[in-house]
């Protein structure tokens, strides 16, 4: 892949200074050349959509990024972020953490067992969702705007603009 593309990226974190770890991850994400900071989404209050019960509410957000990256290499990259932030696979949808999703990849698509873009279950999240339509309006998810979906998706419901200070970070 050459030139540079566009990335949406979400990150969620319902263990320890939630708030603390996302504004942190936005950082290590960006602090690269190869992969540039283009805009950010408020931060929301979600509960938690799957996984054990009794999980702590969620802290979400979403941001777009610009890189020259692969796909694959996005992916190391996010994970490596992940695991800088003490991320542990013990429990598929359980607490994290830091949890660094891959929604789109320029008009790349993939459907392997390592990486599916777009996310297969971003149109149905309203904490991918909301957040990203409040940060761009006209964004697109499988040929809708995003800014409808978010009305389908099951956990809207559950959504809330984060409160907390300093909520928001300027690309």
């Amino acid at each position: 892949m050459t030139g540079r593309v566009r990335s949406v990226l979400a990150l969620g974190s319902n263990l320890g200074d939630s708030h603390s770890t996302l504004s942190l991850a936005v950082a290590d994400l960006v602090d690269s050349t190869r992969v540039r900071l283009r805009e950010v989404s408020p931060v929301v209050r979600s509960i938690p959509v799957g996984g054990p019960a009794d999980q702590p509410e969620y802290l979400n957000m979403v941001i777009e990024v610009e890189t020259d990256l692969g796909p694959y290499e996005l992916l190391a990259h996010c994970q490596s972020v992940e695991e800088k932030h003490h991320r542990t696979r013990d429990v598929r949808w359980g607490p994290r953490t830091l949890d660094v999703d891959i929604i789109t990849f320029g008009d790349f698509s993939s459907d392997d067992e390592r990486l599916t873009i777009p996310h297969p279950r971003a149109a149905e999240r309203a904490f991918v969702l909301q957040p990203w339509a409040w940060m761009d309006s006209t964004a697109l998810l499988h040929g809708r705007l995003v800014a409808e979906l978010v009305s389908g998706a099951p956990d809207r419901t559950g959504i809330q603009p984060y409160e907390g200070a300093d909520t928001q970070w300027v690309p």
